[in-house]
């Protein structure tokens, strides 16, 4: 059954079934936005089946459900799982950073969100990334749950590496970036 009836006073239990908390609690608003970012990932996903865009290899789609699966970790873990982001996939996303930003013009000013409509999807998830970074901080900072070495290392890497796939699509698609001019 879809349903329990459970949750209807506020209340849920967290993966592992572990004691109840409160649905407002910052361990819940963690969650809730780890699961969001998760979500829009899958749609940045389908997007990017439509492109044909690839760095070290790999597909952009396939580095996204990579992603994915490692936000899983990183769900289980902020709700009390004996998990975590291992060593290993924080340097993979920053061997994928560093070969996406070889392929790309150097920065020199902030960029206008745009362009195609994957790189449009990539920089929103970018922004979900930021929040969900700032809910896992302050679950560690509640002092609610104590996360692996690499946990908090891989949600700030992941931003960077969702803003280099944004401008990898521009430039795949021969799409210029645009800086604002504060006017």
């Amino acid at each position: 059954m879809l349903y329990t009836g459970k949750g209807d006073k506020g209340e849920t239990k967290l993966f592992g079934g572990g004691k109840k908390v409160s649905k407002a609690s910052v361990v819940s608003e963690a969650l809730g936005t780890l699961d969001e970012l998760n979500s829009f990932l899958g749609l940045c996903k389908v997007e990017a089946e439509k492109y044909d865009i690839s760095v070290s290899g790999q597909k952009v789609e396939n580095i996204l459900h990579d992603v994915q699966k490692n936000l899983f970790i990183v769900q289980a873990e902020t709700a009390g799982a004996d998990k975590a982001v291992e060593e290993s996939k924080l340097r993979r996303a920053e061997l994928l950073i560093n070969d996406i930003e070889s392929e790309l013009p150097p920065i020199k000013a902030f960029f206008i969100s745009g362009g195609t409509e994957l790189a449009a999807r990539i920089d929103v998830a970018r922004t979900l990334a930021r929040r969900a970074e700032r809910r896992v901080v302050g679950v560690v900072e509640s002092k609610e749950r104590k996360l692996g070495k690499y946990s908090l290392a891989y949600m700030n890497r992941l931003s960077s590496l969702l803003y280099t796939l944004a401008r990898l699509s521009n430039h795949k698609s021969g799409i210029s970036e645009e800086s604002p001019d504060y006017k």
